[in-house]
This record gives C-alpha cells, sequence and structure tokens, in this order.
C-alpha cells in the first residue's frame, strides 16, 4: 500500500509540475529559444516563433522527481544525470543563433552514450531476456558494451527525427514505455522502482501533451527528443529487455531510424548511393508532403501503426511465455 501510494504520489507531482511549467513557460523570455523552422520539413513553417526547448521542463521534473522517490544509489544517480546532459546538449542547441553540426552532435552522443553502457556494465550487469519468449540471453561484456552503445545513439537520433508533427513522438514515447512496461511484467523483469521511473515519464508527458497537440503551443525541442531517446534505451536495458526496442520502437526506427540512414548512407558515400529516392524521410513528411495528409491525419496513422505492433507484441508474448 505505501509503495503504491508512493508511485502515485510521484506521478502527480510529475503531471502537476509539468502542467504549471507549460502554462507558464516560467522565465521562458530569457531561457527559451524559438524556433526558426526545418529546412525542406513539410509544413514546418507553422511553427516558427513558437517557444520551443520546453523539454527542459519536462525532463528536469522526470529526474528531480525520479531521484527523490526512487533513489537506489550512484549508479542511478549517474544514469539520471547523463538524461539530464542528453537535454542540456539539445537545449543548448535549441537556444543556439545557428544550429549545432551533425559531427558535434554525433561526437556529443557517442560519448554520452559510452558513459552510459559503460554504467550499465560495472553495476547492472549483461543480463538479458528475450522479450517475447523470456528466454534468458548471454552476452560478453564488451558485445554487450557495443551493443548498448549502438542502441542508444539509434534511440536518440530516431526520436530526435521523429519530432516533427504535434504531439507525435510524445505519443509514441508513451506508448513505447508502457508496452515496455507491460512486457517487463510478462517476463517478470519489472521492479517497483522501474514502474515508478516509467509511470513518471509518462505522466510528465501526458501534461506536455496538453500544450503540443495540434495545434501546438509549444515545441519540445531537441531538449526533450534527445534525453527522451536516451531515457527509452536506458529503460529497455534497465528492465533488462533491450532486443524489444527493435519492435516496440519499430515506429521511432521507421519514421525517424530511415532518415537518419538514408543520411549517413548518402554522406559515407558523398551521394553516389541514394535509397528511398521516391520517399521524402521522415516518413511524417512523405505522408505530408507527398500524400498530403494533415497533421492530425499523420499522427492518426502513425499512432495508430505503432498501437497496432505494440498490441501484437504484447499478445505474441503471452502466448510464447
Amino acid at each position: 500500500m505505501g509503495n503504491t501510494l508512493m508511485t502515485t504520489a510521484a506521478c502527480a507531482i510529475s503531471f502537476i509540475a509539468v502542467f504549471l511549467c507549460m502554462r507558464f513557460l516560467p522565465f521562458g523570455e530569457k531561457l527559451l529559444g524559438h524556433d526558426r523552422g526545418r529546412l525542406y520539413a513539410a509544413g514546418s513553417e507553422v511553427n516558427i516563433g513558437k517557444p520551443t526547448g520546453v523539454g527542459i521542463y519536462f525532463i528536469s521534473v522526470t529526474v528531480i522527481i525520479s531521484v527523490i522517490f526512487t533513489f537506489s544509489g550512484s549508479s542511478f544517480l549517474f544514469l539520471m544525470l547523463l538524461v539530464w546532459l542528453s537535454m542540456l546538449f539539445g537545449f543548448l542547441d535549441d537556444r543556439s543563433d545557428e544550429p549545432w553540426g551533425e559531427y558535434i552532435k554525433g561526437a556529443l552522443d557517442f560519448i554520452i552514450a559510452g558513459i552510459g553502457a559503460a554504467v550499465f556494465v560495472l553495476f547492472y550487469g549483461t543480463e538479458v531476456v528475450i522479450g517475447l519468449t523470456g528466454q534468458p540471453l548471454g552476452i560478453s561484456t564488451p558485445l554487450y558494451f557495443c551493443l548498448a552503445v549502438m542502441l542508444i545513439v539509434v534511440a536518440v537520433n530516431a526520436t530526435n527525427a521523429t519530432d516533427g508533427v504535434d504531439g507525435l513522438s510524445g505519443t509514441l514515447c508513451i506508448l513505447s514505455i508502457t508496452t515496455f512496461i507491460i512486457v517487463a511484467v510478462i517476463n517478470g523483469t519489472l521492479t517497483e522502482h522501474g514502474l515508478t521511473r516509467g509511470l513518471i515519464l509518462i505522466f510528465a508527458l501526458l501534461a506536455y501533451l496538453i500544450f503540443n497537440f495540434n495545434p501546438s503551443k509549444v515545441l519540445m525541442g531537441d531538449a526533450g527528443s534527445r534525453a527522451l531517446g536516451f531515457f527509452i534505451a536506458i529503460y529497455s536495458m534497465y528492465l533488462k529487455i533491450p532486443f524489444a526496442y527493435l519492435i516496440i520502437c519499430l515506429p521511432f526506427l521507421f519514421d525517424g531510424g530511415l532518415s537518419i540512414l538514408k543520411i549517413t548512407i548518402g554522406r559515407l558515400t558523398r551521394k553516389k548511393v541514394i535509397i528511398l529516392k521516391n520517399v521524402t524521410t521522415p516518413i511524417h513528411d512523405h505522408l505530408k508532403k507527398r500524400k498530403g495528409l494533415s497533421v492530425k491525419k499523420t499522427w492518426a496513422v502513425i499512432v495508430s501503426a505503432a498501437l497496432v505492433i505494440d498490441i501484437l507484441y504484447i499478445v505474441l508474448a503471452l502466448i510464447l511465455h
């Protein structure tokens, strides 16, 4: 009963604190940046001038509330610091007069990912469970470290690239975290702290989405999207089901990840090899620009697909256990 009350209190405080931050944007004039629009992004001009970087509010609230209610030692504190640093780097980019270069962002991603992976190897071990079957999988420490770095970098960038439609990234994050929680329950890897930490972020995002659904009043910016990607990656690792990310977060990989893949291949080959020539990426831009869907319909299509994927994964996990 005591744990239930603590979790409820943590979620309520998270929701209320973020709601108030979104409503009043404390120090907003001096603290936040304003959206500059995104080159080649369909319909991005409607967001020009809107307050961006509000991820600094809901990520900071999530980190603070998580530490207060679920503190479990220096390793957890260090991971929360890394989540906050991911937010800070994105926030500084949001505030910059000129966007940071891709190489700077990439270097910071790998540094944060490397430190995060090292923390897991040292303090949480390398135990992994296959989410669909519950089968334990042994992974050597060096391999786990490399895979963890890749997971974090991919999650950060895929989530970041998905943040181009009002309400989309926040909604997909809520669906992903909820599905991770359910799958962890099925596999017996969900702890009380794990549940509370996931719910704290879910309720923070619910408060944010009140102000971000179309037509949005505020934008999370890189401050929110990059930190959310980092959180989802380490959350899946903490629940011992990191490989489940490949399915549960398939909407992120399909929408934002394809964009990163397309750009990366083009840069590495100096545009000699171009994949998906007839597809505009991220996919949400393809739906808006090529298919003529409205922002709301684009949101509905991608979120519906995510729901189907998540439900199928949960059903399969129940059948195969």
